[in-house]
């Protein structure tokens, strides 16, 4: 019995303190992102945007790019989003890389929130 209790305590602890790493690395990529000079601006003057502090991408010959974020409206966690992208063509490596993007009004929120967002 005290194994069991023990195992759920940790478990816990871990579940915990992995919201607090993913919490810490949207906080980090917002301030990158509200530093980084004009951007900064487009904060207030913006309905929302979408966050993806972390964007893999990697390819030899064909590659392919994925991340996680998260949608903010009026500074608030509204929804979870993901990126996907197939390229093909001269193409060796791989790289990280963080992505914003903002939303000028509830229109454009609409369409993204939509279902299948595509830029072209």
């Amino acid at each position: 019995m005290q194994i069991k209790i023990s195992s759920l305590v940790i478990a816990s602890l871990l579940a915990l303190a992995s919201l607090f790493v993913q919490a810490d690395e949207y906080t980090e990529a917002k301030q990158v992102f509200e530093d980084a000079g004009e951007s900064g601006a487009f904060f207030s003057n913006s309905y929302g945007y979408a966050l993806f502090p972390t964007i893999g991408k990697a390819g030899i010959g064909i590659g392919g790019a994925h991340g996680s974020g998260r949608v903010y409206v009026g500074g608030e966690h509204v929804g979870n989003t993901t990126m996907n992208q197939l390229s093909i063509g001269l193409q060796l490596g791989g790289q990280a890389y963080s992505q914003i993007i903002f939303f000028q009004d509830q229109r454009a929120f609409d369409d993204f929130s939509s279902g299948n967002f595509e830029f072209s």
